[in-house]
């Protein structure tokens, strides 16, 4: 017999050998693969009100000099916070890289130099820490913040903005200096060091704006990244809710590298200019309201080679870039340690050699390391604890990585489909995939039913015993579990994970008179109306009903429609009227599958899909006994078209009996 060997990613979206991924199970696409949906995470980056400062021609000299004068010059643009949340998926704190279905990508010391003009060389970003803001401020500010304006050792953006945000043309120099001082806090806290609180920034950068020229020898580019990769790890578990971070680089990543969601530009901005952020400033024509996390994770998921671009900037003008930022580019291949204080980071770029224009080979493994996280105490100087972390930082130069020639990628790629999560969300939906499962434990439960257990010993006759009690237990919890029926948008779905919304977490909601409209919240895989066919799971299943005149009804088939409002079907005994039929206003997906209901008075319209039905179990029944229970407990003689396998009587009777030892009360 030949056997179809059908795609192991459909059900197990990976990874098949755990060795890398190995925080699988705290990563979200886990929650997504569940069927937990988070919605878009909120993105805290503040650019918005940097145009609003005004700086003197002094003020602009020392921001160049302290090294953020092309950063100073990117504007703000427009967050697409559905595609970060998409990104976010991808991933991977284990290797600071994004699992795609084309390789792995990331982030690079080359990226940041080139898109946000910062250094990339030079001295790690790191000092003491500080839990008080009054006495740093006043040294550095010359002014203490009221305590309504900090948190420890941050201080509310509002507040630097409020009192410093213009600087007279003729003031000393120690108040230029005062000045200039805040808006650097400013900018780095609304940018490439924005956090989680969404208005505050530490105040221990303070300290490094002291001395302007000395400012501009440390690597702020790598603590960018540093930070970044830190925001995107946390971002990535499946408790979080939102992302901090310079979110602008990681956009403008992804613009040059991914053709997925890139906004088309206005003519007059396609001209080079650095740094090449600039290239997506302005307005964007395009509209991407429509585009939802659902969307991009779908494109991402589908992801092909000829949507990639790993050498996006190679038809730049060279011309356009600092000699000083040129000649640092040979970092971006630097396997080295990224440091931000207390964030501690590895670049990996023997990962994404093909963004250098490499073969990719099967890279090394990555040595765990402890996420070192800010102490609580004041003064500590964080650098006696990151010896060996700033020890790597400097050996950088000695740990450029180079491809090599004569690599196969195929077998990276045979390597790599088995460490990576190939899909995030369900490449079928949840209720086809009930029914795959339905369908193999009845196969399962019918081999287990007619294996021959002669010539076994008694162990082996135990396992099939045990095969056979499980499969039919399942099949059995699946008939009496509930029903679940979604309606909900992503929106709402975000909400409710992030705890806006009061949710019942148990049955399908809240029940309602009979009469009145139903309303059901669930959070679907793909955010379309879905009904999980949890209670009544049967491929091809046909529910017959029976009347008091009748044995056998006609039989009502329903395979691969979508019904939408879905229309429950009732027959009420003597309906002269005609009208029986009741509708439920709720948009239901519906696999090869049927509900019909038994009815055997007036009042039948369902108040809840999940609802217990009175007086009746739907229970599986065994093929090999049907007809003859059919006609001892109901006395009829022929009963036609039944097959155990797919179909399902419901069986009036005057009292109640037993089928297969299930006992049925009378309808």
């Amino acid at each position: 017999m030949e056997v179809e060997v059908a795609d192991p990613y459909v059900t197990n979206p990976g990874p098949i050998d755990g060795s890398v991924l190995y925080d699988q199970d705290k990563h979200v696409s886990t929650a997504v693969w569940e069927g937990q949906e988070r919605g878009a995470l909120r993105c805290h980056e503040h650019t918005s009100k940097l145009d609003q400062w005004t700086l003197t021609p002094k003020q602009i000299e020392l921001v160049e000099k302290a090294g953020f004068g092309y950063l100073r010059s990117i504007p703000a643009i427009s967050l697409d916070n559905p595609l970060i949340s998409a990104l976010v998926e991808r991933w991977r704190r284990e290797t600071n890289t994004f699992h795609l279905n084309v390789g792995e990508m990331t982030v690079t010391l080359k990226d940041v130099a080139l898109l946000l003009g910062l250094a990339i060389d030079g001295e790690p970003v790191i000092g003491l820490t500080y839990t008080s803001c009054s006495s740093v401020c006043e040294k550095y500010l010359g002014r203490v913040p009221e305590s309504g304006y900090t948190s420890g050792g941050m201080v509310k953006l509002s507040w630097l903005k409020e009192f410093f945000f213009h600087c007279p043309v003729d003031a000393p120099i120690e108040v230029t200096e005062q000045h200039t001082r805040a808006y650097l806090l400013y900018l780095v806290g609304s940018t490439i060091f924005s956090t989680t609180t969404g208005n505050k920034v530490p105040v221990m950068y303070l300290p490094l704006f002291e001395d302007f020229d000395r400012c501009g020898q440390y690597a702020w580019g790598a603590a960018a990244l540093a930070f970044l990769y830190r925001a995107l790890g946390n971002a990535s578990l499946k408790t979080q809710s939102t992302i901090s971070g310079c979110l602008t680089l990681l956009q403008c990543w992804s613009y040059f590298h991914l053709n997925v969601g890139r906004p088309k530009l206005n003519l007059d901005l396609m001209y080079d200019r650095f740094p090449f952020a600039l290239r997506w400033k302005g307005k964007q024509s395009g509209s991407t309201a429509n585009r939802d996390v659902v969307f991009y994770r779908k494109t991402l998921d589908s992801l092909k080679p000829c949507d990639v671009e790993w050498l996006p900037y190679r038809n730049l003008d060279s011309m356009v870039i600092p000699e000083h930022i040129k000649s640092s580019l040979i970092l971006g291949r630097s396997k080295t340690m990224l440091i931000c204080f207390d964030k501690a980071e590895r670049h990996l770029p023997n990962r994404c050699l093909r963004q250098y224009g490499m073969l990719q080979s099967i890279p090394d493994d990555v040595e765990r390391w402890e996420r070192k996280s800010r102490g609580v105490d004041g003064g500590v100087d964080l650098s006696g604890k990151m010896e060996q972390e700033l020890n790597e930082w400097m050996d950088r130069l000695l740990n450029i990585v180079d491809g090599d020639e004569g690599v196969d990628e195929s077998e990276y790629m045979d390597w790599y489909l088995r460490i990576t999560r190939k899909y995030i969300g369900r490449p079928i939906s949840l209720s086809s995939e009930f029914r795959r499962t339905n369908t193999g434990l009845r196969d399962i439960a019918h081999i287990a039913d007619t294996f021959s257990t002669k010539g076994l010993d008694p162990q082996q006759i135990e396992s099939i015993s045990r095969i056979r009690y499980i499969a039919h237990e399942c099949l059995r919890d699946q008939i009496v579990g509930p029903v679940m029926v979604s309606t909900s948008s992503e929106v709402e779905a975000g909400k409710r994970a992030r705890g806006k919304e009061r949710i019942r977490r148990k049955g399908a909601g809240k029940r309602l008179r009979k009469d009145g409209v139903v309303q059901y919240n669930a959070i679907s895989e793909d955010v379309q109306p879905q009904f999980y066919a949890t209670a009544i799971g049967v491929d091809q299943l046909h529910l017959s009903h029976i009347d008091r005149e009748m044995a056998c009804a006609e039989l009502y088939p329903v395979d691969d429609i979508a019904v939408s409002p879905v229309q429950l079907i009732h027959a009420a005994d003597n309906d002269d009227d005609g009208e029986n039929l009741q509708l439920c206003d709720a948009h239901i997906e519906v696999d090869q599958s049927e509900l019909g209901y038994a009815n055997g008075g007036e009042d039948n319209v369902p108040g809840d899909v999940a609802a217990e039905v009175d007086h009746e179990e739907l229970k599986h029944i065994d093929g090999d006994h049907l007809n003859q229970e059919v006609n001892h407990v109901t006395g009829e003689e022929d009963v036609k078209g039944l097959n155990a396998a797919d179909k399902v009587l419901d069986i009036r009777s005057s009292g109640p009996m037993v089928i297969d030892n299930v006992q049925c009360s009378p309808v």
